[in-house]
């Protein structure tokens, strides 16, 4: 697949993939839908779709998927969502593979390491995919079952040597992981949870990426849409039952926390005439060591809430607004200025 043609969006190096992309990318875990342990509630595909090409039609270059949103239905929505561009204008996909579908679907899946369970993953997204080859591949998490890291990594190396993918990247593995998968074959990418909530990754991931030149995208730099402006306490509990946010500590034990950084995120939006989710998405790019930030939608008109953060460049003042919301409420994990 190609990048992008009519993108008028600033690309950055995706480390040393070949592949540049816009600092913003459209991620798929929401188009899942719902029925299974890590859904959003209930979503319809046609919104789905219609959000996925409003991205692409205004310049976003690459769309992140992975095989366990929704156990394939996300890929095959990203499928009928791309189908309607030319190969010159069709964005990168990245997809991922790993975690195994449980007898229950509620259930919370467990990751295999198995390689050929993962051929098997990595074949059947291709064909979701509707593509003899896929622009990156990533391993979802670590493996659960007690297969060592060195057996799957190497097994996603061998399959990235005969052209099932361009890329091969980690998700969720920390920096130890990293050096026992780089000692057999070059990490391409890592995507790490990062926001200006949980920003662990700050602390060794991104130093670590920054000096072996691998691409970093980053997931959840709203924070599941906390740092949005759009949430409350009634929000939370408004929330469907089956969202997996309705339970999650961040929305409930630590709340108040997290809403005040989500205030400074209203600042510099004002600031700079953007959205509160733009900039709360802008934050994490302003990392020299982060390549670009997914972020979801669940409609065309989510899309164009947040698309100011692929232009919108943090200054010092910016920066300090925010380290001080961090600084005076203890919300979050981890150093709370770019170094």
């Amino acid at each position: 697949m190609s990048s992008s043609a009519n993108s008028d969006l600033t690309t950055i190096a995706f480390g040393t993939t070949g592949m540049n992309i816009t600092r913003v990318g459209f991620g798929a875990w929401a188009v899942g839908g719902t029925g299974w342990s890590g859904g959003w509630g209930p979503q319809d595909d046609s919104e789905s779709v219609a959000a996925i090409r409003r991205a692409v039609e205004r310049g976003v270059n690459w769309v992140d998927t992975a095989w366990v949103y929704g156990y394939g239905h996300s890929e095959s929505v990203v499928r009928e969502a791309l189908s309607v561009f030319s190969d010159a204008d069709r964005p990168y996909v990245f997809t991922k593979c790993g975690p195994v579908e449980p007898s229950v679907r509620t259930d919370d899946p467990i990751a295999t390491g198995d390689p050929k369970v993962l051929r098997e993953q990595v074949v059947a997204s291709l064909r979701r995919l509707g593509t003899d080859s896929v622009d990156l591949m990533q391993m979802h998490w670590e493996a659960e079952d007690g297969v060592e890291l060195e057996v799957y990594w190497q097994a996603l190396l061998d399959m990235k040597a005969e052209g099932l993918y361009r890329a091969v990247g980690l998700s969720n593995f920390d920096t130890s992981e990293l050096e026992r998968a780089e000692a057999l074959g070059h990490v391409d990418t890592l995507q790490p949870p990062f926001s200006a909530i949980d920003r662990r990754a700050a602390a060794d991931l991104l130093p670590w990426c920054n000096k072996h030149e691998t691409g970093v995208i980053v997931y959840s730099p709203m924070h599941a849409g906390l740092l949005t402006g759009a949430f409350s306490a009634e929000r939370v509990a408004s929330l469907p039952e089956d969202d997996w946010r309705k339970s999650d500590d961040d929305f409930t034990d630590n709340l108040t926390a997290n809403l005040a950084v989500a205030s400074a995120m209203v600042k510099v939006a004002e600031r700079h005439g953007v959205s509160t989710a733009a900039a709360a998405a802008a934050w994490t790019i302003a990392w020299p060591a982060v390549s670009g930030a997914i972020v979801g939608a669940r409609s065309a008109a989510q899309v164009d809430g947040w698309l100011d953060a692929a232009t919108l460049r943090y200054d010092a003042e910016d920066l300090q607004i925010v380290a001080e919301a961090i600084g005076a409420s203890g919300a979050g994990e981890g150093p709370a200025l770019p170094r």
